[in-house]
């Protein structure tokens, strides 16, 4: 279908549209299909029974632009013709869903995608996301979530790529080629939606859902770079943030809403709410009831609503009749959903094949790109002595330890809703498969599963909390995971946060290991048995007593349903870690946040002594990951000591792997303007490359450093600017590369 095409059809029916049928065009409904044994949940507004009801009656008679929460597709085809049926023009809805690492086959969490520092990993990953979730009727994902996350606090640090906009916005694109494709309605993908728009990330104290407070200059150089990015790709939605941004809510912001996302940056798609966010303004103070709030969001930019029950949006065509809203906002709204309904081919084929689904989801591949995304998403923290990897013949007997070795459910991580348990691998099964009946394995909890202090009301929605067995005794646990390590030749001990500690609404006031873990690892040590750590997490944790007593610690982040094997594929050297970490690893809560790319401040020579009982460096630098090859950077060269000021300098460096294992290094290139208009950060990641370097080898790396890479938004000039100056470049494995030289911009 042309261009010319669609904006003919889309003429054609918003003169045929009643104002009724537009605003229901704009509204999308949360539908709960819930056993009858659930529980309302007053905090949603959620009433179990009447709920579906509702939305059933408002899709009869043709209220509904999109429903959100359905995945199987007998059931999403019954809605369907609910739909086309309902409505006089014959639109389907489009279905949502929080496809966020994964659908049925479930994918490494976000933050260990942007582990992997492989835009082609993330993107073949988000591919069989998409291609599942289509299969059975989803048209729509609600990711990737692009927020910059400065605060290991907040819980939604899982779904995002971390704290640096540079690798963010590399991370952002590649989900949404994934997700989407290279058009918006290419065979087997769905609509990319990235959100949220924009700061959220910077929630007060990292807690989930309060103000953000940030400057004009992070939120032009450190927050939009990511969704500029996504955009850039290609995005076909975009969905608002909850918080209010300097004192107003992102829902109604004009200002972001359609200067910067629409003027700056260029968005011609979709925006959407996040749920009940319309509504929200309410509750903010910004709108004193419902129908002010629709009006001054649709006017906003806004252009659906994400409803539970009860939409503003309901509002929209009495307030057209009162001229509190204008007949040309509204269609602008309409005809940007229709749009994407028709590039879809909605109108023309609305309807899953049910057959086709199945055999989508079953399809082994899918499991293979899973195991694959997990291998080269962890994180080797530390190797003393190179105790990794292990050497099955060496072994007679291994103890895995920890209540998270043999979850499941934690295996998989946060959010996500269509998973099959029976198929997923957890750490206990991946290394009984892999070692073999040669190799005794045996497994001890050791401590109780932790409990968040506070019940989330997204527990419904797939939280399901861990409980310990019926009579579990801590003391007799602990003293079993002991005595089972004592007779190990090597401990292989799981520890973390359970995946319901981590997500939405599931902030942390403390990055300490949750309940005994830590207790449970000192003993483990204590026998004196070789000891692995592997970390099951999705932001940093306390690991300072860890990394001055455990030899060895991989971070596997929450792995997902091919967890279990990729992590024993790592442990015995099958795959050899490459990832490197998204974010500044803090020692200690005190510490946050903490970011690499700080500004130079009075006595920067007093940087890691800011705090008097603790050092106030990181624990892991940004960038930071081992091998069990070993790299040397030399022969760092610039190809023009001076350029203009749109001048390009190509960077090189020779990467050499001098161990006797193969391995990947993830090349980073680092740059600090000394002087300009404005100060600049210490450093800031402008460039970086995942290179195979076979033993023995090596490889020369070439870096672009061009305007793009110098350009910044400048509070003075409201601008952004390029400034002659001389720049600082580093080339290495981490934030901290020492190997350097320089260039000048006249």
């Amino acid at each position: 279908m042309t261009d010319d095409d669609v904006r003919e059809r889309i003429d054609a029916l918003l003169a045929a549209m009643t104002p009724e049928e537009k605003a229901g065009q704009l509204t999308q409904y949360f539908y709960f299909s819930l056993p009858p044994e659930a529980e309302d949940n007053p905090a949603i507004g959620l009433d179990v029974a009447a709920q579906p009801r509702a939305v059933e009656a408002a899709l009869a008679r043709g209220g509904v632009g999109s429903l959100l929460f359905v995945t199987d597709p007998a059931e999403i085809n019954r809605l369907q013709r609910l739909t086309v049926e309902g409505n006089r023009h014959g639109i389907p809805a489009l279905f949502g869903f929080d496809v966020i690492h994964g659908f049925r086959t479930i994918l490494p969490v976000p933050i260990a995608l942007a582990a992997s520092w492989d835009p082609a990993t993330i993107e073949a990953g988000q591919a069989v996301a998409a291609a599942e979730a289509r299969a059975v009727g989803i048209h729509w994902a609600f990711a990737p979530m692009v927020d910059i996350a400065r605060d290991p606090r907040w819980g939604r640090i899982v779904e995002g790529a971390g704290e640096d906009p540079y690798l963010g916005a590399a991370v952002a694109a590649a989900q949404v080629r994934g997700f989407q494709g290279d058009r918006l309605g290419a065979e087997d993908r769905v609509v990319a939606g990235p959100k949220h728009f924009a700061g959220y990330g910077y929630a007060l104290g990292g807690r989930d859902y309060d103000e953000a407070s940030l400057s004009d200059a992070d939120l032009w150089n450190v927050v939009l770079p990511p969704f500029a990015a996504a955009i850039e790709a290609g995005a076909g939605n975009v969905m608002t943030a909850y918080m209010g941004l300097n004192g107003i809510p992102a829902t109604g912001n004009r200002w972001l809403l359609t200067d910067v996302l629409r003027d700056a940056l260029g968005f011609e798609g979709f925006t959407v709410s996040d749920a009940n966010a319309a509504r929200n303004l309410v509750t903010h103070g910004f709108a004193p009831d419902l129908r002010a709030a629709a009006t001054r969001s649709l006017e906003a930019g806004l252009d659906m609503e994400m409803a539970i029950t009860d939409p503003a949006f309901d509002r929209l065509p009495a307030a057209l009749a009162d001229g509190e809203v204008s007949a040309e906002a509204l269609d602008a709204a309409v005809r940007r959903v229709l749009e994407v309904k028709l590039r879809l081919g909605l109108l023309e084929d609305p309807y899953v094949d049910e057959e086709r689904a199945r055999a989508v989801l079953a399809d082994p591949a899918h499991r293979e790109v899973a195991r694959e995304a997990a291998r080269r998403s962890a994180v080797l923290l530390k190797n003393e002595g190179d105790l990794l990897p292990l050497d099955p013949a060496a072994l007679s007997r291994v103890a895995v330890l920890g209540p998270l070795a043999g979850s499941k459910r934690d295996t998989l991580g946060p959010w996500v809703f269509d998973f099959d348990l029976d198929e997923t691998v957890t750490v206990l099964e991946g290394l009984r498969a892999r070692l073999g009946d040669g190799v005794r394995v045996d497994f001890a909890p050791g401590v109780p599963v932790g409990q968040r202090t506070f019940p989330s009301m997204f527990d419904m929605f797939g939280g399901n909390a861990p409980s310990d067995p019926e009579g579990f005794d801590p003391e007799a646990e602990l003293a079993r995971a002991v005595r089972t390590a004592e007779e190990a030749d090597v401990a292989v001990v799981v520890l973390g946060e359970w995946q319901n500690m981590i997500g939405e609404a599931a902030s942390r006031s403390s990055l300490e290991l949750p309940g005994r873990q830590l207790e449970l690892l000192q003993a483990v040590v204590a026998t004196g048995t070789p000891t692995v750590l592997l970390v099951m997490n999705g932001r940093p944790l306390d690991l300072r007593w860890a990394a001055e007593h455990v030899p060895a610690i991989l971070d596997v982040w929450y792995p997902g349903s091919q967890g279990g094997a990729a992590v024993a594929d790592l442990l015995v050297g099958d795959a050899v870690p490459g990832g490197k970490l998204p974010f500044t690893w803090p020692r200690t809560v005190g510490q946050v946040p903490m970011v690499y790319s700080h500004l130079t401040s009075h006595e920067p020579e007093n940087q890691g002594r800011r705090y008097w009982d603790e050092a106030s460096t990181p624990l892991f630098p940004f960038g930071h990951g081992l091998s069990y090859a070993r790299f040397a950077y030399a022969d760092l060269a610039v190809d023009a000591e001076e350029v203009g000021l749109n001048g390009v300098v190509e960077v090189a460096v020779t990467v050499r792997n001098t161990a006797a294992h193969d391995g990947e290094e993830v090349v980073q290139l680092y740059l600090h303007q000394r002087s300009g208009t404005a100060a600049r950060p210490v450093r800031e990641l402008k460039g970086f490359q995942r290179v195979a370097i076979p033993a023995g080898q090596e490889r020369r790396v070439v870096f672009r450093v061009g305007p793009d890479e110098r350009r910044y938004w400048n509070a003075a000039a409201r601008d952004r600017v390029l400034d002659p100056s001389v720049f600082d470049v580093w080339v290495g494995g981490d934030a901290a590369a020492s190997l350097g030289t320089t260039f000048t911009v006249r």
